[in-house]
């Protein structure tokens, strides 16, 4: 991509997603997403109820009478996006690409988070891993995060969900959270993976579709590609028979991800690309508040 193009095109999701992030999602994403834990804020004196365990002898002593130690959460929190960067992304006949919306969901939590000072890091994926960018701080860094999501160019065309999760969790040994933005259109073998990332971390799914992923429209004999695989077919979509089955495939396929997600603990949100992705995330932000 020309860089003009490139800046026109990181300007244009800065300017939508930071305003989603500042006017809709501030006080959600705070609520939604918890610290790591609490940290000493300041002394005041005993009041009746209180933990006698948060009295302050040294300065109980002092003064003569108790005192004790009010803590408060600690904010800061670790955002790590998992993207699936693999081909089935570039597809996008309803609505915008897949690539896209997620690129915009990205940046959207990206931007969220920062509203909280939190640090983001990135992990692109295929069936291995792209490329890691380590978590930091601030917009130059969210900026630099954006244009790697718009104009990344991945060696391989494949996904392995597992194989992203397995790096992470190596990668990464601070709790923190975790967005998998994907479109889930992989061999589903990460439950235990997915399994063991939640329980060190704080794991949420997005998957990003097309409607054509689920049903084919009767349009009669098309040229279908497998973009991951490499192979071609056609496809005769007049046919009652063949839509049928495309879409209960779709369906069973949809049933084993939220079956899998759900033993895994991990909350699951999917998204058409012809969707506001907005009232998604505003949703699983306040089903976990």
């Amino acid at each position: 991509m020309e860089p003009n193009e490139l800046l026109k095109k990181i300007r244009k999701i800065e300017i939508k997603t930071r305003g989603l992030s500042q006017n809709i999602f501030a006080g959600e994403y705070h609520t939604a997403f918890k610290g790591r834990g609490v940290i000493f804020s300041e002394v005041r004196e005993y009041q009746y109820g209180d933990d006698i365990r948060d009295i302050d002898w040294n300065v109980t002593a002092r003064h003569n009478k108790p005192f004790v130690k009010v803590y408060e959460e600690e904010r800061e929190l670790t955002l790590m996006l998992l993207i699936d960067v693999s081909a089935s992304g570039n597809f996008g006949a309803v609505g915008m690409e897949k690539k896209e919306m997620m690129a915009e969901i990205a940046a959207t939590l990206a931007f969220s988070s920062i509203q909280n000072n939190d640090k983001v890091g990135v992990i692109f994926f295929t069936d291995k891993v792209e490329k890691f960018i380590p978590p930091k701080k601030g917009r130059k860094h969210i900026l630099h995060i954006i244009s790697e999501i718009i104009d990344f160019r991945p060696e391989h065309t494949g996904t392995d969900i597992n194989r992203a999760l397995e790096y992470f969790t190596n990668v990464q040994k601070k709790r923190c959270t975790v967005f998998l933005i994907s479109d889930f259109i992989a061999p589903a073998d990460y439950k235990d993976s997915m399994m063991l990332t939640n329980k060190k971390h704080d794991l949420v799914a997005i998957q990003v579709y097309d409607r054509r992923d689920a049903e084919l429209p009767d349009v009669g004999l098309v040229r279908m590609a497998d973009s991951e695989a490499g192979t071609v077919r056609w496809v005769d979509t007049s046919l009652k028979s063949v839509r049928r089955q495309y879409a209960k495939a779709w369906y069973e396929h949809s049933q084993q991800l939220s079956a899998t997600t759900a033993r895994c603990g991990v909350d699951l949100a999917s998204i058409a690309t012809d969707e506001d992705f907005v009232k998604h995330l505003l949703g699983l932000f306040r089903h976990r508040g």
